[in-house]
């Protein structure tokens, strides 16, 4: 299990090391062109690449992703709490602890362990944490006017349109979604080059508090998914796809949102790349009790 575990973490380790290394090695790396690219054209793309041929029935999606959304609202709620407990700023923290790796993380790990009767609601879950991150995130994240910055998202529109394709079993004509489909293998890499960017400034004061917060946020994630699942009365197979997948590290997206609103991202960064490494230890064991 470890090794299949690895398998689906390495690129994200070998990612976040490239671009570790590039800076090291004096080269320049245009983060702000890097950021506004990744966030205008590959999140979309990959969004709607992801999105557009899942199969998922109109209830069973409705009903895990209100469980998610409660989640998610749980969290933030509790970010409050974990802010005092580390001592550091609720601002900086509230995205990492509603906003896990549901995607190019939780998919496959989903995938993995439960298989394609699974997938459905790991799919519902990531659409549900990315309305969430691309609606609110981006308000929190603006600087000027909140609504207008949303207005200007075109992830929230990829969101939507990809919500009604599911809604309505409809899929992309073959040559949008093969034209989405490549321009969306540029995103998860440079996010995560990117990502190696900002850890090549980190303090070992930011790793020790990069662990803390894994320590902190996790069980409380997991706690949180289990018992709104069973207020839920979700099935078994939903309440422990909703545990996992609210347990994933910190989104990369979460330092990319950091990055843009000037909030620490090195800090960010930190929390992404030490829960990354931590899950290296605790997902065996959560899988193990939740299969």
């Amino acid at each position: 299990m470890l090794a299949e575990l690895f398998a689906v973490m390495a690129p994200v380790l070998a990612g976040a090391g490239l671009g570790f290394t590039w800076v090291r090695m004096g080269h320049a790396y245009p983060v702000d062109f890097i950021t506004r690219l990744v966030f205008n054209i590959g999140t979309p793309a990959l969004v709607l690449a992801s999105l557009s041929g899942a199969e998922i029935d109109a209830s069973t999606f409705g009903r895990t992703m209100l469980a998610t959304a409660l989640v998610i609202i749980s969290m933030a709620a509790a970010t409050f709490v974990v802010a005092k407990l580390l001592r550091h700023d609720w601002r900086v923290l509230l995205a990492p602890m509603m906003y896990p790796n549901t995607g190019n993380m939780g998919l496959p790990v989903v995938l993995y362990a439960f298989g394609s009767a699974g997938f459905a609601y790991g799919i519902t879950i990531m659409v549900t944490v990315s309305l969430f991150q691309f609606t609110l995130g981006t308000i929190l994240a603006s600087r000027g006017n909140p609504l207008k910055a949303l207005a200007k998202t075109p992830t929230v529109y990829a969101i939507v349109i990809a919500m009604a394709l599911l809604l309505t079993d409809t899929s992309l004509p073959l040559w949008l979604a093969n034209s989405v489909d490549l321009m969306s293998g540029f995103t998860v890499p440079l996010m995560l080059i990117t990502l190696g960017v900002s850890l090549a400034s980190i303090q070992v004061k930011s790793l020790r508090s990069g662990v803390a917060f894994s320590m902190v946020r996790i069980p409380l994630a997991a706690a949180a998914a289990w018992l709104i699942g069973q207020a839920l009365g979700l099935p078994p197979m939903a309440q422990s796809i909703l545990v996992l997948q609210m347990s994933m590290p910190v989104a990369v997206f979460n330092y990319l949102f950091a990055q843009k609103s000037g909030r620490e991202p090195a800090y960010v960064a930190s929390l992404v790349f030490c829960s990354t490494l931590l899950a290296l230890l605790y997902l065996p064991v959560l899988l193990a009790l939740l299969m």
